[in-house]
């Protein structure tokens, strides 16, 4: 299987750390932030990495080029920052097969090999990673509503009342017939195209999508405390680089 890492992002709240770097290059614990990701992926041996680049992209290939820990990076551009979907769909002819997207933002503290072997035991076209949260922290990003065995009903981006309290992690398992509503998608009232509404497309379709829960520590690292976050929680675990 193959992965898809949004990395294209300014990290306007990250500043001053973006200064002079894109987001996916700030520090943690001396190793740039993308280093934690692509750990993830490899761990669970993925064939080939592609990430989306945007902001300052040519440092990100200047500091990682053509593989990581053996697992080979390509590289493809979002020049305009207009959404998650779009930044996916930029991968297109490098995908031909089901896939796995990873958020370059985000830090798990747990393996995420259980996420393709628990979409592989079912009939399910894709999966969504969730985790729980509170309301509060439910108004603030995708929300996914589920349906009978724990498949997906809707997502929702950033309701004003939740209709429910599990979140999405920017982890997802994805069909390649994600790319067949690209021409049909319409952008969201914040000018992007949304991920929620493309998976909502094929789930209209008839595309099933699985929920798979989430219970280790996970870190969207959005600005300098998130950073400190990680930090602390990487200390307290005794890790290592790879």
């Amino acid at each position: 299987m193959k992965a898809v890492v949004p990395a294209a992002g300014e990290g306007t709240r990250l500043r001053p750390l973006t200064d002079d770097k894109p987001k996916g290059l700030v520090e943690i614990e001396d190793r740039p932030l993308l280093s934690y990701v692509f750990d993830r992926l490899v761990d669970i041996d993925v064939e080939e990495i592609v990430v989306v680049i945007g902001y300052r992209g040519e440092l990100i290939r200047e500091r990682y080029g053509d593989a990581y820990r053996g697992t080979p990076l390509t590289y493809v551009t979002q020049d305009r920052r207009l959404g998650l979907a779009d930044a996916i769909f930029r991968a297109e002819e490098h995908v031909d097969s089901t896939f796995l997207v990873l958020n370059g933002d985000n830090v798990f503290g747990s393996d995420l090999g259980t996420v393709v072997e628990r979409r592989d035991r079912t009939d399910a076209s894709g999966a969504i990673v969730v985790e729980r949260a509170s309301t509060d922290a439910a108004r603030t990003t995708g929300v996914v509503v589920p349906g009978v065995d724990d498949a997906v009903e809707r997502i929702v981006e950033k309701p004003d009342d939740p209709p429910s309290t599990l979140i999405t992690t920017g982890c997802y398992v994805l069909p390649p017939a994600l790319f067949e509503v690209r021409d049909s998608l319409e952008p969201s009232g914040r000018d992007e195209y949304e991920l929620a509404d493309a998976i909502g497309r094929l789930i209209d379709a008839g595309h099933r999508f699985q929920t798979v829960r989430y219970d280790g520590w996970r870190v969207n690292v959005n600005a300098p405390e998130d950073v400190e976050r990680v930090e602390r929680l990487l200390e307290s675990e005794g890790w290592s680089p790879h």
